[in-house]
């Protein structure tokens, strides 16, 4: 193997030397300090310099001071952190200036600060002696008070960093299944930032307990009150060189220790990546299950018990499938903003909401729920007008596209979530969600977390959750489509077969026209946040009003306006129809892929549609092939034909055909 620079051949380029020497030196200019405690360090003595009286004493104030200086940083600064991460507010940059302005802030001056706003001239320092009697130069206190202002950033943006990488999607979820806000932060949003609050808090604690210049210049140094270990080393350095070494190779390894256990959360080192489990391979109940590995820490226990406060709505023992206690509720909602429509179904109606990228499904969904400023929904269920409530008391259940599992919880937990934030009993909670499990054939899966879950059981368990928590309006965002065709027709099935006993709404996105027939009563196809069609599925299949629904359904589609003889196509080139509207109206062609012939020679005979194309792509369908044919005269056209007919044909990809459709195959749909 051919080898470069002392590195074998493709394992990358060398180090530049321009980079590499200065590199090198500024690990060697970090380095040397260190080495110079180290080298410096009377060992023999190391032992009786850390026991002395002083040392002790100073110690246990620095542990005092820093530990408390933690509550506070965490009492003040949780809230700080989720605020400049979760609220759009004017003046965050100044507000955030102003959290990393101790970091960069002299020490010195920072004691200054504190001096002249809590000293006893200070601004409020008066106030505060007067009022409660509390004076803080000079006090343990105050060495608490400077303390925490130096280290509280720390925290403050390492929890700010894990809250802004944490999509809201599962604070969303949480609060669409009946969670406070104030659950919803305790049992998700905290759980899930963990690794980034501990760090902060790391961080925090050894920025307090080595603190050293605003403490002494805002609380002083008196031994046993506010000379903490710092402000020891200071005076050992006076006096006794050699126990100000050994004291300082202590501050140093716990700052070492807790930069080391921190790395990879601190620090951005990838941590290792586990491989994901094997998708679904067969019916849920035969399927094998993925290998499981070690549960992942989280942190923190599961959260389903009583945090916060629910909406309390009864949830029936006997009567798995019934709508609940408050029996059944037809929808009515005006949404306006970029999707605007109204909307009215009555109880146990299915709709399945089609349309392209961009059209608005997505944000239909998210208005229903009150989670979007981009569409407002006045929304009314059964005689319930919910137009006002926060998303967390509307009983609108939500699936998003990826399920949006609670990684810290288990399957049985995440789908049990639902009911105990409505205040249902854990027992009786975790029994209901074990039947939603066992239903939807995950139940073997219970205790796992969602990372030992394939892609298909975990959207089963996140349709699961939702369905378990019995909401009024049930609001799916292509919930089946992580699944295999196997396991797709099951659950498909088992949710019709839930539909059926629904007593509310339910509104389904879905690309996939077999859920949209097989699921539906009504198809809305939405285009740029409008309406297009709203009708029955067999309405919409036979005459779609939409380009983009005719080809989700498998057909051509060509717009186009009315002529005496057909139509003028947008896209270019005319087609001769047997039965058109009115000259000028515009229309829809629709023609279906079996109705295209495919020749090598251009055809005689009755087709009235000929074009000559270019096969651009074979695709397999079923039993049949799919034929995508380009032409400069007419727009691209899809033919489905036999394997036999494609091999007689000679048919591959940049092979010259002509495609021909009789008048009579086309059915104008006018728009």
């Amino acid at each position: 193997m051919k080898r470069l620079h002392g590195r074998p051949a493709g394992r990358g380029t060398r180090t530049p030397l321009l980079l590499a020497v200065p590199a090198l030196l500024a690990v060697a200019f970090l380095l040397l300090p260190l080495a110079g405690v180290l080298a410096r360090t009377e060992w023999g003595a190391f032992g009786a310099h850390l026991t002395s009286p002083g040392t002790v004493e100073a110690l246990r104030l620095s542990l005092v001071v820093s530990f408390w200086a933690l509550g506070l940083s965490l009492l003040l600064g949780v809230p700080l952190a989720w605020l400049l991460a979760r609220v759009p507010f004017r003046g965050k940059a100044i507000v955030r200036s102003l959290v990393l302005l101790p970091m960069v802030l002299p020490p010195t001056v920072g004691g200054v600060a504190l001096l002249l706003a809590f000293g006893r001239r200070g601004l409020i320092g008066p106030w505060l002696e007067s009022t409660f009697g509390v004076t803080l130069p000079f006090h343990t206190s105050g060495a608490v008070v400077a303390a925490t202002f130096v280290s509280m950033p720390f925290l403050v943006i390492s929890l700010e960093g894990a809250l802004a990488g944490l999509r809201p999607r599962y604070e969303e979820t949480a609060a669409s299944l009946g969670a406070s806000p104030v659950r919803v932060f305790f049992t998700v949003t905290l759980p899930m930032v963990a690794p980034g609050l501990l760090a902060g808090a790391a961080l925090t604690w050894a920025r307090a307990l080595g603190e050293f210049g605003a403490t002494i210049t805002f609380a002083g140094n008196l031994p046993g009150t506010t000379q903490t270990l710092p402000l020891q080393v200071y005076l050992l350095l006076q006096e006794e060189p050699e126990a100000a070494t050994s004291v300082s190779l202590l501050l140093l390894a716990i700052a070492m220790a807790v930069l080391l256990a921190l790395r990879g959360r601190w620090t951005g080192a990838p941590s290792p990546r586990r491989t994901p489990p094997a998708p679904d391979a067969g019916g849920p109940e035969g399927a094998a299950d993925p290998a499981t590995g070690p549960v992942p820490p989280s942190g923190v226990a599961e959260a389903d018990g009583d945090v916060g406060v629910g909406v309390g709505v009864g949830v029936g023992d006997g009567d798995e499938d019934g709508p609940g206690a408050d029996g059944r509720w037809a929808l009515h909602a005006e949404v306006d903003g970029f999707t605007r429509l109204t909307l009215d179904a009555a109880p146990g109606t299915t709709i399945a909401v089609v349309g392209p990228n961009g059209a608005g499904k997505t944000t239909l969904l998210r208005a229903l729920l009150g989670l979007t400023p981009r569409a407002h929904a006045d929304l009314r269920l059964g005689d319930a007008d919910v137009t006002g409530l926060p998303p967390h008391r509307r009983q609108v259940a939500w699936v998003p596209q990826d399920g949006a599992l609670f990684p810290h919880l288990t399957a049985l937990a995440n789908t049990a979530y639902g009911l105990r934030a409505r205040g249902v009993p854990r027992a009786r909670a975790r029994r209901e969600a074990q039947r939603w499990l066992d239903r939807l054939g995950v139940g073997h899966l219970a205790d796992r977390r969602p990372a030992q879950l394939s892609g298909g059981q975990a959207q089963r368990v996140a349709l699961a959750r939702a369905l378990a928590a019995r909401p009024r309006l049930l609001l799916l965002d292509e919930p089946l489509a992580a699944l295999d065709q196997t396991t797709r027709a099951h659950v498909r099935h088992t949710l019709r077969s839930h539909l059926a006993g629904f007593g509310g709404v339910c509104l389904i996105v879905t690309h996939d026209p077999v859920e949209a027939v097989s699921l539906a009563d009504r198809v809305l196809v939405l285009q740029d946040g409008r309406a297009l069609q709203d009708a029955p599925p067999a309405e919409v299949t036979r005459h779609p009003r939409s380009p983009w629904v005719a080809r989700m359904l498998g057909s051509n589609a060509w717009p186009g306006t009315a002529t005496p003889e057909g139509l003028d196509l947008d896209g270019g080139g005319a087609l001769i129809t047997a039965e058109q509207p009115p000259a000028g109206t515009p229309a829809l062609a629709i023609i279906a892929p079996e109705a295209v012939a495919v020749h090598r020679e251009r055809p005689g005979g009755s087709p009235r549609n000929v074009w000559p194309g270019t096969v651009r792509e074979i695709t397999a369908s079923g039993s049949r092939l799919r034929i995508l044919v380009t032409s400069d005269r007419a727009p691209s056209l899809v033919a489905e034909i036999t394997p036999q007919a494609a091999a007689e044909l000679g048919l591959a990809d940049g092979v010259p055909v002509w495609t021909g459709v009789k008048a009579t195959e086309v059915t104008v749909v006018p728009l």
